[in-house]
């Protein structure tokens, strides 16, 4: 996850910056800070598509936050907004121009990790990796690599998606709570994960995978199994949908449209 975070006081910067790492530390994501000290300085380094998230701070001198938020959008509608501000007076404005959280300072530890968790959730999860201990060593593995994951005694026995395979001493509990209750992992039988981005069809009980890799689904779920896959696959192409949707013109609140300038 790439994060900038707007604000014109150091000392906000800096503790956002450490929280931002403790969580990346913490839940196993690569997260990249970048910080600007005013809207300024981030609009001339901005470009779409440069950033996951934004924390913005409302109130700075010359541009406040909620122009330059304005600005942005015109040019990047996918990426999040978070508007960090000492007062709920702007929150209409803050809004209008597709905020995904509002943050009122001073701010604890916990209400920032969880607006990062809800981001987590809202956007792309393919890159987050988890680390397994490995033969002798530890290695970190993307989520998006891993096609499957079977119970072997007290072992894991994962098969990523280039083929290979690693043997983690790991319970399939310990393993999805490693995940982070990640979505595209569904428990299809007794010991038997699979990434749902990996399933190629369910056919005769059986869930087949992109590799030909077959699994059987336990008989008294195949039905909620499958639809669980579907779920999954819909609830990613709404997220996606909502997202173009939702930024497409600047409002007010009420449905009307914004052409003006705050200042």
């Amino acid at each position: 996850m790439k994060i900038a975070f707007v604000d014109d006081e150091q000392e906000c910067l800096d503790e956002m910056e450490r929280l931002c790492g403790s969580f990346g530390e913490e839940r196993g994501y690569s997260m990249e800070v970048v910080s600007f000290g005013s809207g300024e300085t981030f609009l001339e380094a901005f470009a779409a598509g440069d950033f996951d998230l934004v924390f913005m701070d409302i109130y700075m001198e010359n541009m406040d936050g909620i122009t330059a938020a304005f600005q942005m959008r015109r040019q990047d509608c996918n990426c999040l907004l978070v508007f960090l501000t000492s007062s709920a007076e702007f929150m209409p404005d803050a809004f209008s121009c597709h905020a995904f959280e509002y943050i009122t300072k001073p701010f604890s530890r916990k209400r920032i990790f969880d607006v990062l968790s809800d981001a987590v959730k809202a956007l792309p999860q393919e890159r987050r990796y988890i680390e397994l201990a490995a033969g002798r060593k530890f290695v970190r593995v993307f989520l998006d690599e891993i096609a499957s994951a079977i119970t072997d005694a007290h072992y894991l026995d994962i098969s990523l998606a280039d083929g290979e395979r690693l043997r983690s001493r790991m319970t399939m509990p310990e393993f999805m709570e490693k995940t982070g209750g990640d979505a595209r992992f569904l428990l299809i039988n007794k010991g038997i994960a699979v990434n749902a981005e990996r399933i190629l069809a369910f056919e005769r009980g059986s869930c087949i995978m992109e590799s030909g890799a077959k699994f059987p689904v336990r008989v008294r779920d195949s039905a909620k199994v499958e639809q669980m896959a579907r779920d999954y696959h819909f609830e990613k192409i709404r997220r996606r949908q909502a997202r173009f949707a939702e930024c497409s013109v600047p409002t007010d609140g009420t449905g009307r449209r914004i052409d003006h300038e705050y200042g």
